[in-house]
């Protein structure tokens, strides 16, 4: 694996560590806030769909100690409410499937297509998430 590569695929992990992390936070307030069993079934589907068959050739490429923007910026310590922990997350899984979609556009354009179909999973799902909590809300 030459430098570019490790680069390459140490954009792979951190993408695909902050899907899968986004998909979480969504799955558990789906599961344990709002009981929903549908929902919350989804989205695990699609963190299971979330994976990359050499798992260990990029976990070597993470360099998580010299990240350059691993401190948090104050809007990312800001949420007002659920729902905005709601939105935060969808939009940081939808970007995050967006980049390895591109990326896997080079290296396997099988997976590249994988993430879009997650990417608009989420898009359907943040919709139906988003406008039902806010009903429940009321």
């Amino acid at each position: 694996m030459t430098k570019e590569n490790d680069k390459t695929w140490r954009l792979i992990d951190a993408n695909l560590n902050r899907l899968k992390e986004g998909v979480r936070v969504i799955e558990d307030i789906a599961r344990y806030l709002n009981d929903d069993t549908s929902l919350a079934s989804k989205l695990k589907n699609i963190r299971h769909k979330c994976k990359i068959d050499n798992y260990k050739d990029i976990i070597k490429s993470r360099d998580s100690i010299n990240d350059v923007l691993k401190n948090s910026t104050p809007s990312e310590m800001q949420r007002e409410d659920i729902n905005s922990i709601l939105i935060a997350n969808y939009k940081r899984t939808q970007e995050s499937a967006r980049v390895l979609e591109e990326i896997f556009k080079i290296l396997n354009p099988i997976l590249s297509e994988n993430f879009k179909k997650i990417r608009y999973e989420l898009y359907t799902l943040e919709k139906e998430n988003i406008i039902n909590y806010k009903l429940s809300q009321k």
